[in-house]
């Protein structure tokens, strides 16, 4: 390990070099790609540091106490010196074999969330609001921006299905663990006899794909323009600016009317699409990558039941990893950072573990 430290160490360096180059400064694409790098080594370099000088501190202790001759004071001062020190490089190294862990090269991206009504008829597309407004408050609480794509709303107020962006800072590093099927249990409104109903609603979190990594045929789309549909005011039904995109090799077809201007419906739903065919690529990669893991936090299948809300007992449970808040209303208000930190943790923890038996 620490001798990939000292390599790692010695790249950093060379990077910290090259951006202060006047050539590399002119050249934009490299310097923000030098400057990316130098990013995501900072915190491991800067770790390593605190270890060589926590080593080199407990060494001289170790010296001092060799040599002999101390005053009773001073031999137990450097004893204690020497004992912190020693701690404090053990606690470091375990901290050192987590930064050096793969990063998932999509942990800086932004995210497309797709919130799909399942089993349940409204009272799942109720659920739907419910969760598009969580991850909606947790966002504003993290700094990100928002952005709804496209949205197909029922009479009471839910949805069939919404699907928007969220930018900023790590999006998808906090989001990830969230794909999955949710479950809400409680008692509906229209449920005259008090009787708890169970629904579900799926989330989808697809990291952002950038226009260069998938070229896609125009030959392979179809793209019809359609009167939008919903609520929206007078410009609703008297324009044809809603767009559909089919991608005719894999039948993907994308709506977007969210927009008032055909262009840009057309902009984002060739966004969305872009974001589900990397998506898809990303999920091949990944079950083949899954079959040869012993352990991970979760297979990261889109029918996989990931977690409860039960409203009569005010809980929510993630079956991965086995956390119970009964703290409903906390949780759906956007605070979400106790559930996403503990799946980060299992998923760090599966790693080592997986690392320790290679």
């Amino acid at each position: 390990m620490f001798e990939n430290l000292k390599l790692t160490e010695q790249k950093y360096n060379e990077i910290s070099e090259m951006l202060s180059d006047p050539a590399v400064i002119s050249d934009s694409s490299k310097y923000t790609s030098l400057m990316k790098d130098y990013k995501n080594l900072t915190p491991l370099i800067e770790k390593y540091r605190e270890y060589q000088a926590a080593e080199k501190a407990a060494e001289e202790a170790r010296q001092l106490l060799d040599e002999g001759g101390l005053d009773r004071d001073f031999k137990e001062l450097a004893q204690s010196e020497l004992e912190e020190n020693k701690a404090k490089c053990e606690e470091l190294s375990e901290e050192l074999k987590i930064l050096l862990l793969p990063k998932d090269p999509n942990d800086d991206r932004n995210v497309i969330v797709e919130i799909r009504g399942g089993a349940g008829g409204e009272e799942s597309a109720l659920f739907a609001n419910s969760l598009f407004r969580m991850y909606s408050m947790y966002a504003a609480s993290k700094g990100w921006r928002s952005e709804v794509i496209s949205a197909n709303e029922t009479e009471l107020g839910g949805y069939k299905e919404i699907c928007f962006s969220l930018s900023g800072n790590e999006v998808y590093s906090r989001l990830k663990f969230e794909s999955g099927v949710h479950r809400v249990q409680r008692v509906p409104e229209t449920e005259s006899q008090g009787r708890v109903h169970t629904s579900t609603v799926t989330v989808a979190v697809l990291p952002e794909a950038e226009d260069v990594e998938l070229e896609i045929n125009p030959a392979d789309l179809k793209i019809d323009v359609f009167r939008a549909s919903g609520a929206g005011g007078q410009h609703i039904n008297k324009t044809e600016s809603a767009v559909r995109i089919t991608h005719l090799p894999t039948g993907m077809v994308v709506e977007c009317q969210d927009e008032r201007s055909q262009y840009k419906n057309k902009d984002k739903a060739m966004k969305v699409l872009r974001t589900r065919l990397y998506d898809q690529m990303l999920q091949e990669q990944n079950e083949k990558i899954a079959s040869e893991r012993k352990s991970q936090v979760g297979t990261g299948k889109r029918s996989e039941r990931i977690r409860t809300y039960n409203f009569p007992e005010g809980r929510v449970t993630d079956h991965r990893i086995g956390l119970t808040l009964y703290r409903l209303d906390y949780v759906l208000n956007g605070n979400l950072d106790e559930f996403v930190d503990a799946l980060i943790t299992a998923d760090r923890a599966a790693k080592l573990a997986e690392q320790g038996t290679m």
